[in-house]
């Protein structure tokens, strides 16, 4: 794997990626740079086959504080056209891990504030702990969570988008569950157990459907139910019936026993 300054990533045997923030001295709070590696290492893990689970983790007591200040500090310094490129990076890696082709689990301890939430709303599972904590901050200081709000917004709905883009307050992990925005909920030191059981059952689904699964969620989403999704439907599934994996899932399911894309230990 590629060496970075700001993350680390790793692959094992079974196909299990990492993909870690490495800037716990100053609580992970992202930057250009940090973004650059993020976007980089994304698209490096995507374009790789063997990738078949991600999971998106941080070092240190806090997932990430959102932005960093002398970032934030060299932007306000910065021309509107400057400041557009650099909202365009910042969209670029939430697209990147939004549409990530294995399945996304993030993996959330301590605060995740501002742009933080960005990445958690994009990964398909978060488990947190339970002294987790979160906030959308940006209007405190004359600002507003614009890029990431469409991955946010799907993940709490408008409702709660209304209270917590306006009030800033910060809302703790039972709150987050409550609104979807993690699916898990652990005690402090349980994010590696949550995760492997996750990654478990993962690894026994067909890595070809799961990766199609996300295709239909993403063309589907929102879609009104005519017939020409109706046809589009259709297709992915007799597509996928007739692939190499879906008849090896089938056959080994008629035929009672383990498909071939199982590991035998």
């Amino acid at each position: 794997m590629q060496n970075y300054k700001t993350i680390t990533t790793s692959l094992n045997a079974a196909g299990v990626a990492e993909l870690v923030l490495n800037r716990a001295e100053v609580h992970n709070a992202f930057d250009d740079s940090m973004i650059g590696e993020l976007i980089n290492a994304l698209k490096s893990l995507a374009s790789n086959p063997a990738v078949r689970v991600l999971l998106l983790k941080s070092m240190g007591k806090n997932f990430s504080a959102g932005a960093d200040l002398n970032w934030m500090r060299s932007m306000a310094e910065k021309n509107y056209q400057q400041n557009l490129a650099d909202a365009g990076q910042l969209a670029e890696l939430m697209r990147q891990l939004d549409t990530f082709p294995a399945p996304t689990i993030a993996l959330v301890q301590g605060a995740a504030f501002g742009g933080a939430l960005g990445l958690v709303s994009c990964c398909d599972i978060a488990i947190a702990e339970q002294g987790a904590s979160f906030c959308l901050s940006e209007v405190k200081i004359g600002l507003i969570p614009a890029v990431i709000s469409p991955y946010v917004m799907r993940a709490i709905g408008e409702r709660a988008s209304r209270r917590y883009f306006l009030t800033a307050e910060r809302f703790d992990a039972s709150t987050a569950l409550n609104l979807g925005l993690v699916h898990q909920l652990v005690d402090a030191g349980g994010l590696s157990g949550a995760a492997e059981h996750f990654v478990g059952t993962l690894l026994n689904n067909s890595p070809a459907a799961l990766r199609c699964a996300k295709e239909l969620m993403a063309a589907v989403n929102h879609q009104p139910i005519n017939q020409q999704l109706i046809d589009s439907t259709s297709a992915r599934i007799a597509a996928i019936r007739v692939s190499a994996e879906g008849q090896e899932g089938l056959t080994a399911f008629l035929q009672k026993r383990t498909p071939a894309w199982i590991r035998s230990e």
